[in-house]
């Protein structure tokens, strides 16, 4: 069929065939469809819609226009998590090690940071030595020899959805459902799973700010995931505030060692980390209850599993083997520390999310431009959670800066982005919701 069938078919608000879906995508795919029709396609996907069954078709199509990884030679279940990204969201750097010392094999195929968002990508590259795109040969290799790897998408897998991801940034059409489903779904397919855990973010330092938008987003990527033959959750999480204490790239690396190590018991970050877990243990049958798959994870934890999982991980991929033990000395410092003192004397009340993660961007620890060269010192840590009780003049954060001016700049922005109330606010979970 003629590309510009398709697109009227879709333009008038018919549900297109397999056959027709298939074929524009083989067409975007080898550049027989231009890049005009692309985003005449695009645009009436998002006025018109594409109901369950195309969304899926569109999901496989895409999948299927590169390589579909294969894992013939691991004896694990293979799973794997999706988080549609947050400030401070570094649950993947702890997910996949604590994951694969219970048993799962996680081949993970991570992004860089999007917006006021940070990137798994752009944390692990702090790292020096640290492989993000190793051959398929080596990722394999890892997967099976350590349990997990954490990688970026390579250029055989899901290509269309590369081509048709860079024609809807330009056109006003990233925010279809239809289309975000089968852009994610596209590349965890090709990346041979059996079981797939989403992350979907809601709140000031997401992308979807409203939890009618989340739950319409995560309900269409369970229902295809599933439709596409791969059993998927999803759990909708709260991003008002940081979800680590710390944000930018090294200082998100160091509070990942630092929750391996133990010392984050008790935060909203833990919270999530051993509840997507155990829904992946439980989802590939390792796990008979979530309570269970929670008991399993904390093992892995304090057993110290995870952490000699995440620094082979590491090694394996080019980085340094000791990265856990001393990861002061692997991991780039800012110039300049200072802290962030409270204006007043009461409660931290509120966070505006984007506006804590630009002040990132601003410093250089995010890119304003795709080439832009990332600072990966630059952040915040020590960061108090909301409902704090501070003083005037307490400490709230740390800022890591390139010089006193930055700093002093990435300061005043933190506590533009914060409320201190007189009374503390009403505390919400950190999980919302799941849906399955």
């Amino acid at each position: 069929m003629l590309p510009q069938e398709t697109i009227r078919h879709k333009r008038d608000g018919h549900d297109l065939s397999r056959e027709e879906t298939a074929a524009f995508i083989a067409g975007v795919t080898d550049g027989a469809v231009s890049e005009a029709q692309a985003a005449a396609f695009a645009m009436a996907v998002f006025f018109r819609g594409m109901s369950r069954n195309e969304t899926v078709d569109l999901t496989l199509a895409m999948r299927d226009s590169g390589s579909v990884l294969k894992w013939d030679n691991v004896d694990r279940p293979i799973a794997d998590k999706h988080s549609t990204g947050g400030v401070g969201d570094n649950v993947s750097l702890m997910l996949a090690p604590i994951a694969a010392a219970c048993g799962l094999a996680v081949p993970m195929i991570s992004g860089r940071g999007l917006g006021h968002t940070g990137g798994t990508l752009d944390k692990l590259q702090s790292i020096p030595g640290y492989d993000i795109a190793p051959d398929q040969a080596r990722f394999s290799k890892v997967v099976q020899d350590v349990g997990c790897a954490i990688v970026g998408q390579t250029s055989d897998l899901a290509p269309a959805d590369r081509r048709l991801y860079a024609i809807r940034d330009v056109t006003a059409t990233v925010e279809s459902v239809p289309l975000i489903t089968a852009s994610i779904l596209s590349k965890k397919l090709a990346a041979g799973l059996q079981t797939l855990l989403m992350d979907v973010k809601v709140g000031s330092g997401a992308f979807m700010q409203d939890i009618g938008e989340a739950r319409i987003l995560a309900r269409s990527l369970v229902d295809v995931a599933n439709g596409a033959g791969v059993p998927t959750v999803a759990l909708i999480t709260d991003m008002n505030q940081p979800l680590a204490d710390a944000t930018g790239n090294a200082l998100e690396v160091m509070n990942c060692v630092d929750f391996l190590a133990g010392r984050k018991t008790g935060t909203r970050l833990e919270t999530v980390v051993l509840a997507e877990v155990a829904e992946m243990l439980v989802q590939a049958g390792l796990a008979s209850t979530v309570e269970e798959g929670r008991g399993m994870a904390r093992s892995a934890l304090s057993s110290g599993r995870a952490m000699e999982t995440f620094a082979r991980m590491v090694h394996a991929l080019g980085g340094p083997a000791h990265v856990c033990e001393r990861p002061e000395t692997c991991l780039p410092k800012a110039p300049v520390m200072l802290d962030v003192l409270a204006p007043a004397t009461g409660y931290l009340a509120a966070c505006d999310g984007r506006t804590l993660g630009l002040a990132v961007v601003d410093m250089g620890g995010g890119r304003r431009k795709t080439t832009a060269t990332i600072d990966h010192s630059v952040g915040f840590d020590r960061i108090l959670p909301l409902g704090s009780a501070v003083e005037k003049g307490q400490a709230i954060a740390r800022v890591h800066a390139a010089s006193r001016e930055q700093a002093d700049r990435a300061g005043d922005a933190f506590l533009t982005s914060y409320t201190i109330a007189e009374s503390a606010p009403e505390s919400s979970p950190v999980i919302i919701e799941r849906i399955g």
